[in-house]
């Protein structure tokens, strides 16, 4: 059947509001995409003022401002002597009446056929208008001369280069990155209004589970996926709790999910077993389903609920479908709750190094590894066993191959849609490929 034709939507009632409300049966990828921003957007987590070294990696709620000039003054930008560039004639003597260095400027003024000894970073005097650096300089007790020509002014960094007091150094939206904050610092701002850290749980699901490093009995797995998801909602900017492995029993799974969060991520448990019982137990604490599934490969198990001031994400319990359906929808998720605008997964394009089958009814997504060749073009090459429950090809996959539903075959050689699994992936792949294949 159509991945389109399966997104059957039914009514009902929210038992909480009255209100009706509506159910996707099986939504396609953009579908999803646009019901966890909606739902997301709605449960914002408040605005919280940081110092600048607690902030790195949350939104800014308010733009960083300057409040001073960078540089703060015209300043030197090498070692020499501040001068006029109108004296710079080769052989000329001049008078050196002082000295600038960082934090100690000069007081006064360069008049004619006088030099100021400088050093980088420091105050240039009033009247100057070129540095003549030291390798183009021969000093002589208290003059110096000019060595060589010099052919225009140069070596002053003007006042406000960078930027200027009132200038918008980082606008709302933006994530706080390491380089946000050493530019808010430098612009004198000590703290900024950030959204805070959604708080989100973690639960596993399956009788079957024990923790990585325990002895495991017949018919026992390792929980290779919650340890994993936990250390990515770390990345993405999330305040974790970890909710622990519930039994095959909907009692366990509701007394889990009691913790205070502001979203939970359900892995496992919600396929169509006897024994899948996740959806049912979130059901039951008052969290209406918005869909039950998504027309993609890996992860069509994928669902999605709400109540009142808390969200369910319910993920496969194949790893790799976890950990493909986690870059797709987790991600966003949380960016949704900190006030990111709605914007699909960035994609680049990628000459695929292998021939690929056409793409069945659901869209796909198929791990990879995308490198840059001498010759600038980007290349990726997916990995030979795209199996659901793999996990050793992310040991080496950086990025995802997109496919369509219904996508036509591909020959080796040919351009394919690429979403990196990492912000800043492969090295700093992200912004230095093209949508074109090259760099």
């Amino acid at each position: 059947m159509d991945a389109l034709a399966c997104a059957s939507i039914l009514a009902g009632t929210d038992s909480n509001t009255g209100q009706t409300t509506t159910m996707i049966r099986m939504a396609t990828v953009d579908q999803a995409l646009a019901l966890i921003s909606e739902h997301g957007g709605a449960n914002l987590t408040p605005t919280v003022t940081l110092p600048l070294v607690e902030a790195e990696g949350r939104r800014l709620v308010s733009p960083v401002i300057a409040a001073i000039f960078q540089p703060p003054a015209d300043v030197s930008a090498m070692d020499g002597y501040a001068v006029r560039f109108a004296d710079m004639t080769e052989g000329a003597r001049l008078a050196i009446i002082g000295e600038s260095r960082a934090g100690r400027p000069f007081a006064g003024p360069v008049g004619q056929h006088q030099a100021v000894r400088i050093f980088t970073g420091a105050h240039a005097p009033p009247g100057a208008d070129h540095i003549l650096i030291q390798e183009d300089a021969r000093r002589e007790g208290g003059t110096v001369e000019v060595a060589c020509r010099q052919p225009a002014p140069a070596s002053i960094r003007r006042q406000g280069r960078d930027f200027g007091a009132g200038d918008t150094l980082v606008p709302a939206g933006s994530v706080i990155t390491p380089g946000a904050i050493a530019l808010a610092a430098a612009g004198n701002v000590a703290s900024v209004s950030v959204r805070a850290a959604p708080r989100i749980g973690v639960l596993a699901n399956g009788d079957e589970l024990a923790a990585a490093g325990s002895v495991l009995t017949t018919g026992q797995v390792v929980n290779s996926i919650g340890p994993a998801l936990l250390v990515l909602l770390r990345h993405w900017g999330a305040d974790l709790v970890d909710l622990g492995v519930a039994r095959d029993e909907q009692a366990d799974v509701r007394a889990r999910i009691t913790a205070p969060c502001d979203a939970i991520v359900s892995i496992g448990g919600a396929s169509v077993g006897d024994y899948d019982v996740a959806r049912d137990a979130f059901a039951a604490e008052g969290y209406a389903p918005v869909f039950e599934k998504v027309a993609v490969k890996p992860g069509k198990p994928t669902w999605f609920s709400a109540r009142p001031g808390a969200l369910v994400l319910g993920l496969p319990g194949n790893p790799a479908a976890a950990m493909v359906t986690a870059r797709l929808f987790l991600k966003p998720l949380i960016e949704a709750m900190t006030g990111a605008p709605r914007n699909s997964a960035p994609t680049v394009r990628a000459h695929c190094l292998t021939a690929l089958p056409p793409a069945g009814n659901r869209e796909e997504y198929l791990r990879g590894v995308l490198t840059i060749g001498e010759d600038g073009l980007a290349r990726i090459r997916p990995a030979e066993d795209q199996d659901s429950s793999l996990l050793s090809p992310f040991l080496t996959a950086n990025a995802l191959i997109r496919r369509p539903a219904g996508s036509s075959a591909v020959e080796a050689g040919s351009l394919v849609e690429v979403m990196l699994l990492e912000q800043a992936g492969a090295g700093g792949l992200e912004p230095a490929v093209s949508r074109t294949g090259r760099i």
